[in-house]
């Protein structure tokens, strides 16, 4: 049975990330649209700048925000009981925190592995478990979870990354599956932006194997990438919200790279990479 579609006006949503980027466009287009927001950021200042703005943009909703580490997973799970108990209306999730680690396999370490795994796949999947039951209860539910263009297609020097981000897409996508097979009224959307523009190349961690030059050639090549405006692709996926979209692609290249992903899927690689090179030295002409 085909859901309808999410009644923003009067919801309780909960944002991760919310203190910059999409995250906070999230936010704050959800807010305008009417619903009272729940934010979770590691950045106490952020947070209450987006809380301020929010604040001046739309008076009439609620706004509370909450500091987490979503590393720190005991002091994650504390939070969330607190957040479940004191909003038990949440019906939308957006899982959109995310961070980067640059570095091949080799040249990762174990613990800044489990750092990215942790707050990429590891969080949403926690938070979904913990909020599941209120957003059954509550209806006109949904999740979205914020994969990536590295969730489509995982090229070298990303290999922590992609990992999160396919593992969220997989998640998704089952989850979705059965709470559809059992007629329960929550959806889920996984998110596929391209290169948004956002702080994510810049705030990276490198991997203590990378040395210098290559972390900085890294940034930059990555950094490149970056062209779509934040608050259009938040827009985008707030839309998709509302209309049950149980995927969405955010940017040319990502939807580009989908198609190459499936019809090439052992060599996509080597088209990427040219691709990659011809962006970058059309870049260096123009600066």
């Amino acid at each position: 049975m085909a859901l309808p579609d999410v009644v923003v006006e009067g919801s309780v949503a909960l944002v991760t990330g919310a203190a910059g980027g999409m995250g906070e466009h999230i936010a704050r287009g959800l807010a305008r649209r009417g619903a009272n927001v729940v934010l979770l950021d590691r950045d106490e200042t952020g947070l209450a700048r987006v809380a301020q703005e929010i604040g001046r943009e739309s008076p009439s909703v609620r706004v509370t925000t909450y500091v987490v580490d979503l590393a720190d997973r005991a002091g994650t799970d504390t939070l969330i009981a607190r957040v479940v108990s004191a909003h038990p209306d949440v019906n939308l999730l957006f899982n959109n925190a995310g961070v980067a680690l640059g570095g091949r396999f080799v040249q990762t370490s174990e613990q800044d592995f489990e750092w990215l795994l942790e707050i990429n796949l590891l969080a949403p999947i926690r938070i979904t478990r913990a909020l599941l039951p209120i957003l059954i209860e509550n209806g006109n539910a949904h999740v979205v979870n914020t994969s990536s263009l590295f969730g489509l297609v995982a090229p070298p020097g990303q290999t922590a990354y992609s990992t999160s981000k396919f593992g969220l897409r997989g998640f998704s996508e089952s989850l979705r599956h059965e709470l559809a097979e059992e007629d329960l009224p929550v959806g889920v959307t996984v998110v596929h932006p391209g290169g948004i523009r956002t702080n994510i190349a810049v705030n990276a961690r490198v991997a203590a194997g990378v040395d210098e030059a290559e972390s900085a050639a890294q940034k930059k090549s990555f950094a490149a990438m970056l062209s779509y405006p934040a608050d259009r692709a938040a827009e985008d996926i707030i839309e998709a919200t509302i209309n049950r979209r149980p995927r969405l692609l955010i940017g040319q290249d990502a939807k580009a790279l989908d198609v190459m992903a499936r019809t090439r899927p052992a060599g996509y690689w080597k088209l990427m990479k040219a691709s990659m090179a011809a962006v970058a030295k059309r870049k260096a002409k123009t600066a």
